[in-house]
């Protein structure tokens, strides 16, 4: 063989090789992009350049400034604190979602399998009925969602041992109990202030977060989101099997467990702090997976990534469309349902995810 063919015959290898180490940082550039373009967007349009010069200037102090006060309040206490917080609830619910479909070894697995969010929506509703929304709500929110955790691993461990349908079978039962639960709280609340409230919650929003809502979202995601990217070597193999996993040596319920208190820190944080936001899980992972592969060390950055971009286009969707704020909730799942119905086509026909 030539010189010319050799390496005719190695290139399109080595391009293949090179695209996915490409791929992260490109979402990294398309995330700072899209975070910039949504500050811009709204009622007060505020050009691209001046957006970054008024974030420049609070590291380095400008001089004469190009902008309005008014423009400074509306990028800096408005806009950049729910741009953040949807990136961060994008990005944890992006990852938790790959995380279990990975140890599950599923691809219709999403963080609401395990009881959190039901728990977590309960616990939230019965805290405006009771004492109203604020910080106890988020805190009695939380603490329901971690507590539905807890009672499916009750119900789904037998003798030390857990097995996944068992599990997801608890899961089921939970979320219904707690469904059940919303709607008895739905039908004692006031219909003229605590119903509207509680409706509006549990669609989902970001619109009233401030910095210290932020650190809340950031102190349930971040990290919890590291430990699960610390584990992303046993979850890759785990999701060759439990059975293999053992004989590699995994200490398999460590890490099943460890990976639920993960996901439901995230999810338990999203729905306390931002209502119930649902299909993020389920979706992205899915077009991360078909553009890095099923490698958990290269999937979970990727859902991360695409999980942010999407939910920050989503969040600026919801503000700007109309006049009126749209729960972001709802468009999730008016994006979320058929995106994943193509989705499931295309899994049928060229996954490589196993029926066993």
């Amino acid at each position: 063989m030539s010189e010319t063919s050799r390496q005719s015959a190695t290139a399109p290898r080595d391009m293949g090789a090179l695209a996915p180490r490409l791929i992260l940082p490109g979402l990294c550039i398309l995330l700072v992009l899209t975070v910039t373009y949504a500050v811009t967007l709204g009622r007060y349009e505020i050009g691209f350049v001046d957006v970054w010069l008024i974030l420049l200037d609070n590291l380095v102090p400008l001089g004469d400034a190009s902008w309005t006060e008014l423009e400074e309040s509306v990028v800096e206490l408005v806009r950049l604190p729910r741009i953040l917080a949807a990136l961060l609830i994008g990005a944890g619910l992006a990852v938790s979602g790959a995380a279990l479909q990975g140890l599950f070894r599923n691809p219709l697995v999403d963080p609401g399998i395990i009881g959190v969010t039901s728990g977590a929506a309960f616990g939230g509703t019965l805290a405006i009925l009771t004492i109203g929304a604020g910080y106890p709500m988020l805190a009695i929110a939380f603490a329901f969602g971690i507590g539905s955790m807890l009672v499916v691993r009750f119900l789904a461990s037998y003798k030390g041992r857990t097995s996944i349908l068992t599990l997801v079978l608890s899961g089921v039962i939970v979320s219904a109990f707690f469904e059940a639960s919303i709607s008895i709280i739905k039908l004692m609340a006031d219909p003229h202030q605590k119903l509207p409230a509680i409706t509006y919650w549990l669609m989902g929003s970001v619109a009233s977060t401030n910095y210290r809502d932020l650190a809340l979202i950031a102190l349930a995601i971040l990290p919890a989101s590291v430990v699960i990217y610390a584990l992303r070597y046993q979850i890759n193999i785990l999701s060759l099997g439990e059975d293999k996993a053992r004989a590699l040596g995994s200490p398999v319920m460590l890490v099943q467990w460890l990976v639920f208190a993960c996901t439901a820190f995230i999810s338990a944080g999203v729905v306390a702090t931002s209502g119930i936001i649902g299909w993020v899980g389920l979706v992205i992972p899915h077009a991360a997976r078909a553009l890095v592969g099923a490698e958990h060390g290269r999937l979970l950055p990727a859902s991360a990534l695409m999980g942010a971009i999407y939910m920050i286009l989503v969040d600026t969707v919801a503000r700007t469309l109309t006049e009126a704020e749209i729960p972001i909730g709802i468009i999730t799942a008016l994006i979320g349902v058929p995106v994943f119905a193509l989705l499931l086509r295309r899994l049928q026909r060229t996954s490589g995810w196993g029926i066993d």
